[in-house]
């Protein structure tokens, strides 16, 4: 019996054979999408970017570098500063042992607040405040630019400023400083409310201060500070024999003003 050839299993059936001189068929032009499994896709740049991506990178590199340099300086300093400052603040705490100094008002002679007529007034203030250092180690310069304000209130009645001078360790100075208004409108409630308080003979007002000082350590001087004032005082009558019935006075201290 005739052996039977079979084909070979990839060789392509005798009608789509064509000889091997024949020149292949091109495509037909046109775009084309060309799928391509996701699993070789690969994100590498193309070889004619390669040397532009490294470059690229290189010049990054150096400038994050000198910025993350300039904040960890910067962050060093600002620590060390608060650090420097603490411990200097410790020191003068306990070398000098500060106390916070003492003030009252005295006495207030008021002069030109007519209650009498409705027409605008002019206060004339002399003030007089007992100001004590009871620092063993500490004095205290009292600078220009300083301010005196006298109300009734909400209503600024005058104004003036404190006089310079140092006020030694362990000392009691008593001050006059004049305050003047000028063209101050009262309302009628107002000038109803003064003369009840009148009648009563507590009439209240309220001193503020602010005095720019220096504190003196040895042969040391502080940097200017800034201390404020409010004294809350009643008097029994708006005059120039006017009575102190009672002073309460409180400060702050801007250290850095």
């Amino acid at each position: 019996m005739a052996d039977r050839v079979h084909p070979f299993p990839h060789e392509p059936p005798a009608k789509d054979r064509r000889p091997l001189d024949d020149k292949p068929v091109l495509p037909p032009s046109g775009t084309y999408v060309i799928h391509i499994p996701k699993d070789q896709i690969y994100r590498v740049p193309p070889p004619e970017n390669a040397s532009r991506v490294k470059q690229y990178y290189a010049s990054r590199k150096p400038r994050r570098s000198c910025g993350r340099r300039f904040c960890c300086c910067l962050l060093f300093l600002v620590v060390s500063a608060v650090i420097l400052a603490g411990v200097a603040a410790s020191v003068f705490y306990f070398v000098a042992m500060p106390e916070a100094p003492d003030y009252s008002v005295t006495a207030l002679a008021i002069d030109g607040l007519n209650l009498t007529s409705s027409s605008a007034v002019s206060p004339a203030v002399n003030v007089t405040v007992r100001a004590a250092n009871g620092n063993d180690k500490i004095g205290i310069y009292y600078r220009g630019r300083s301010s005196l304000e006298l109300y009734y209130t909400d209503i600024k009645l005058c104004d003036g400023a404190l006089p310079e001078f140092y006020q030694p360790t362990n000392n009691v100075t008593i001050f006059t400083a004049a305050m003047r208004g000028k063209g101050i409108v009262l309302t009628s409630q107002v000038h109803r409310d003064l003369a009840a308080a009148q009648s009563r003979r507590k009439v209240p007002l309220k001193l503020k201060i602010k005095a720019p000082v220096k504190l003196k350590v040895g042969a040391v001087n502080t940097w200017e500070i800034t201390v404020k004032v409010t004294c809350d005082v009643t008097v029994d009558k708006l005059a120039s024999t006017a009575r102190i019935a009672s002073t309460d006075c409180s400060y702050r201290v801007n250290l850095f003003s």
